[in-house]
């Protein structure tokens, strides 16, 4: 394929139980003139209906998983079925519209069909956003640039995020990288630690438009902290690779 080939994106939102905020959202993802792949991660009755009116429209794909199975196991199926569409690369929104969709533009720009960088999204918050999840931010952050020994990812926690395809199907399908909360880290600290590039970008977050958050306590956080540990043993194997690869950007 030239280098200079055009890119065939996609707009990938994952979908579980958000049934009066992912139409609004779809409208706002319509910003960027894009298809549409919608991943139903086992919805009720009421969400399922509202997606199965939304993929009547010519632009949207809906995919459908029988049980819910995790964000995560939802954005690995959807960019398994944007690779079969022949997709280059997908923007992960998620569903609940918290996300300014001006914003979205800059993560396209300039995109080939070659282009290899994982484009993530930092948060820009309003005074809508709770302080405890502000504040617990940081500690995922302080974990991850402990993990990678540095500061090029500012927040991993974000949910937009511009993957290449093909390249992010074949490090899941070696790593797993997690089928809940843990897939929106786990993904770009191996990025990085393959050696691929990453590029940083502010999006707008409103804290959101119906009030539904599925983080489980219990569950999250101890498949988080079990995320964390394995991350930071893995560091440890790279440990003279990364410190190499630090001492080398700085000349």
């Amino acid at each position: 394929m030239p280098l200079d080939a055009p890119a065939r994106p996609c707009v990938l939102i994952p979908v579980y139980n958000h049934a009066a905020a992912i139409q609004r959202t779809c409208e706002g993802a319509r910003c960027l003139g894009v298809p549409l792949l919608l991943v139903d991660d086992g919805s009720d009755r009421e969400c399922a209906a509202v997606l199965d009116a939304l993929a009547k429209a010519e632009d949207v794909t809906l995919v459908r998983l029988p049980t819910n199975r995790g964000k995560g196991a939802a954005v690995k199926a959807g960019l398994h079925e944007a690779e079969h569409l022949g997709f280059t690369h997908a923007l992960q929104v998620d569903a609940d519209g918290q996300h300014a969709p001006e914003d979205f533009p800059p993560f396209l720009a300039g995109l080939t069909a070659m282009s290899r960088e994982l484009r993530v999204g930092y948060p820009r918050f309003d005074d809508s956003v709770p302080r405890h999840r502000f504040y617990a931010r940081y500690a995922t952050h302080l974990l991850v640039w402990l993990n990678t020994l540095s500061f090029a990812l500012r927040d991993t926690m974000c949910g937009v995020k511009l993957y290449p395809v093909a390249e992010v199907n074949r490090l899941t399908r070696r790593h797993g990288c997690g089928n809940r909360m843990q897939f929106d880290t786990e993904l770009p600290v191996r990025w990085l630690w393959a050696g691929l590039p990453t590029c940083n970008l502010p999006v707008r977050v409103h804290y959101p438009l119906d009030g539904i958050s599925h983080f489980a306590l219990w569950r999250d956080n101890i498949q988080l902290a079990a995320m964390h540990v394995r991350l930071f043993f893995g560091m440890l194997r790279r440990l003279p690779r990364l410190l190499a690869k630090r001492g080398s950007s700085r000349k």
